[in-house]
């Protein structure tokens, strides 16, 4: 099952194609920052390089003082080394490799048929609640112009810290 705008959004530890680990948990709190989390299903495929050349394009709307955007997939954390460095991509992306499709699951993103995360994306605030989301089907990018609408009208409602 799909989780719902307004539903504490499920923490994971997840390895970045670095193999540092990154927690959901870590951007709550005063100090934290809102996460823009991405799930895409592979790396090296078309509309998912797409995608994700799209949000480098304007990363400075999703990586900033009030924004953090963490990408995840199924691969494992050397291909997704391997896949950042060739498409010169400066934000974590995220191994839900081992357990296989844990984080994707606890999301309701995961198709269970192909084997990996379908293209699922949620906005979620510093006290770890989904304030946007919007799941489509694997062979149907999402508009980035979306992201930047959703979080500006989170900012709009006074939810980011200042």
């Amino acid at each position: 099952m799909v989780i719902e705008v307004g539903a504490t959004a499920p923490d994971f530890e997840l390895k970045d194609n670095h193999g540092r680990t990154v927690r959901l948990s870590d951007f709550r709190g005063a100090d934290g920052r809102n996460v823009l989390l991405v799930f895409y299903p592979f790396a090296f495929t078309g509309v998912c390089t797409g995608e994700l050349r799209a949000l480098a394009d304007e990363l400075p709307s999703f990586v900033n003082d009030t924004t953090q955007l963490l990408a995840v997939s199924n691969d494992s954390i050397h291909t997704l080394r391997v896949f950042g460095e060739q498409e010169g991509l400066e934000f974590p992306l995220l191994s839900d490799f081992w357990p296989h499709g844990e984080a994707s699951r606890a999301y309701g993103v995961f198709d269970e048929d192909k084997g990996c995360a379908v293209r699922g994306t949620y906005v979620i605030d510093t006290e770890g609640v989904v304030r946007w989301s919007v799941v489509n089907a694997l062979p149907d990018a999402r508009d980035t112009a979306r992201y930047v609408e959703a979080l500006g009208a989170l900012g709009a409602q006074g939810a980011l810290r200042p």
